[in-house]
């Protein structure tokens, strides 16, 4: 990963942690910023993901990476809002 890719896939992390808040249904009982570093981790974990299938070089708009990495941030936004929801209780 060069450090070009690195940077936009924070950049990207601050959008794909809101994207991946919206696509999970219902109330998340968590902070933006836990949604923002959700998303960067996961902007990282799609770019990771995308370059060992292959998927990441393509012209235009990498969609499959895309939509790695907002599910990926939907995952983790579901997963730490049950987490808080289970220590709350």
């Amino acid at each position: 990963m060069e450090i070009t890719s690195l940077i936009s896939a924070l950049i990207i992390g601050l959008v794909v942690g809101g994207l991946g808040r919206l696509v999970v249904p219902g109330r998340q009982n968590i902070s933006t910023l836990m949604t923002i570093l959700v998303g960067i981790g996961a902007a990282l974990a799609g770019t990771l993901l995308a370059g060992a299938f292959g998927v990441a070089d393509t012209d235009g708009v990498d969609w499959i990476e895309l939509a790695l990495q907002v599910g990926l941030a939907g995952v983790g936004v579901t997963a730490l809002s049950r987490r808080r929801s289970r220590q709350r209780h």
